[in-house]
């Protein structure tokens, strides 16, 4: 059994933020947990809106705060994001986030992430050891 503590783990290397200034992600679960599975709580900042692909991973995101939409690239399918929502990336889905109000998400990633993956050209996270 462990325990951590999302603003002790704020404060290391355990926050990620992106490079191109959308998000930020604090992951408190990691592969070297051996769960099967990360969790990061994720903040997207208000008003961004990016495009996503995780090709080597499933999502499954639910909503604490904020308001937002996640839409479909293949079919334009959009789903509204508000606190209570959960929304699941179950078939490597390509996608757009949009913030309208800064989101405060958690998220749950299969296989798991090992912790300082950003996203690369095409919007997924690489497959890192």
């Amino acid at each position: 059994m462990f325990a951590r503590d999302l603003a002790q783990c704020e404060k290391t290397e355990r926050r990620v933020v992106s490079p191109d200034g959308n998000w930020e992600s604090t992951r408190l679960i990691l592969k070297e947990d051996n769960m099967g599975f990360s969790f990061h709580i994720t903040t997207i900042y208000e008003g961004k809106d990016f495009d996503m692909h995780y090709q080597n991973h499933l999502e499954s995101v639910y909503c604490i705060s904020g308001e937002g939409e996640v839409e479909s690239r293949e079919t334009g399918q959009k789903h509204a994001i508000k606190p209570g929502v959960v929304y699941v990336l179950d078939k490597h889905d390509p996608h757009t986030l949009r913030a309208f109000k800064e989101l405060k998400l958690a998220c749950v990633f299969n296989p798991p992430i090992t912790g300082n993956e950003v996203h690369n050209s095409e919007g997924a996270y690489e497959l890192l050891d």
